[in-house]
């Protein structure tokens, strides 16, 4: 069995090993990571040499934890991410290289479109129907997008988003609700299979999925890093927060979707949004304008030279090809984002 782990940020570890009766054998561990002294390699392999099958990955970290000599130096990885690769090798996890990805950028489309947009290309990647897809929006109108679990009425003010001409939209995922300009932010989806993400925890998804975005803004002089659980962040504040919906139909796909800041009326978003003095303190600021430091100012670079970076970013990691959505897909969103997404029942299911 053969299992890789990209560590975000960091190196990449492989992990190749066998089971017998139950239990990991002939475990050899290799990498670009960097670790001293040059044997505690053999120790991390003899630390998990019997260990159960079903071990979880912070229990086999603690077992190379433990194993390992006084002062060793791991760099580039970390005991739990050779854990996660034992892991991913186990579930027989995919990695990015493995699929023939596909770019849909296709004109500004309105807020309910995109929210039924997400749900049905995610079901054609369960459904074997569509290569795994990145998704690049471009917004039709300004918009709030609350997630799937928030109180509508705790969120929005009504007058606020009225008065700035707003529509509100309920998304499929969780997370916290995103103030949408057109010109002032970028947001992409990923509809990816299960099995790429097979092996890592919730949490660990989030950071995998997007390393990719995080190599991009380093690209264009951003130092950029991925906040548990849900947040890329640098030392000027937060840029950007995920959120994911996993679809458990067929074989199984992953939604992953972020908004990122490009610039932003911080007045306007006070205006609109409900944010609580609870939630300020929780991320360590004293006012919601200093939570978000937008791309703009951290670039330099237009609106449009950002995402076409990060999209040759992307292509350059895994490879990217020109698609579409198809007529089927659009009529089948296009539903949706009627009787569903624009629709009462669904944006106030949590009033």
């Amino acid at each position: 069995m053969h299992g890789e782990y990209k560590v975000p940020g960091g190196k990449l570890v492989v992990v190749d090993l066998e089971v017998e009766d139950g239990a990991l054998r002939h475990v050899r561990v290799a990498g670009d990571f960097f670790l001293e002294p040059d044997e505690a390699l053999i120790d991390i392999n003899r630390a998990l040499e019997g260990a159960p099958a079903d071990t979880p990955a912070p229990q086999l970290a603690a077992r190379i934890d433990a194993a390992l000599p006084e002062g060793a130096v791991m760099f580039g990885f970390s005991a739990e991410a050779v854990g996660i690769a034992v892991r991913r090798a186990l579930a027989q996890a995919t990695d990015w290289h493995h699929y023939d990805w596909q770019l849909i950028h296709d004109g500004p489309q309105a807020p309910a479109l995109h929210m039924a947009l997400d749900e049905v290309l995610t079901a054609e990647v369960a459904a074997g129907r569509r290569p795994p897809t990145l998704r690049v929006w471009e917004w039709g109108a300004p918009a709030v997008v609350i997630g799937s679990f928030q109180s509508l009425r705790n969120e929005v003010d009504p007058e606020g988003a009225e008065r700035h001409g707003m529509t509100v939209v309920r998304r499929i995922s969780g997370g916290g609700a995103m103030f949408i300009e057109p010109g002032n932010t970028i947001t992409y989806s990923l509809c990816v299979p299960d099995a790429l993400v097979q092996g890592l925890s919730f949490a660990d998804s989030y950071a995998y999925l997007d390393d990719w975005v995080l190599g991009a803004l380093e690209g264009m002089g951003v130092k950029a890093w991925y906040q548990p659980l849900n947040d890329i962040a640098t030392e000027a504040g937060k840029i950007a927060g995920a959120a994911q919906k996993r679809v458990v139909s067929g074989d199984g796909a992953v939604l992953h979707h972020v908004t990122m800041a490009y610039d932003i009326d911080a007045d306007k978003m006070l205006d609109v949004l409900r944010i609580g003095k609870e939630k300020l303190s929780d991320k360590g600021t004293k006012s919601a304008k200093k939570r978000v430091d937008p791309l703009r100012r951290q670039t330099g670079l237009p609106r449009d030279a950002v995402i076409e970076r990060m999209i040759a970013s992307f292509r350059g990691r895994y490879g990217l090809t020109e698609g579409s959505v198809t007529p089927e897909e659009m009529a089948r969103a296009e539903e949706l984002a009627a009787t569903k997404f624009s629709s009462q029942e669904w944006t106030a299911r949590v009033p």
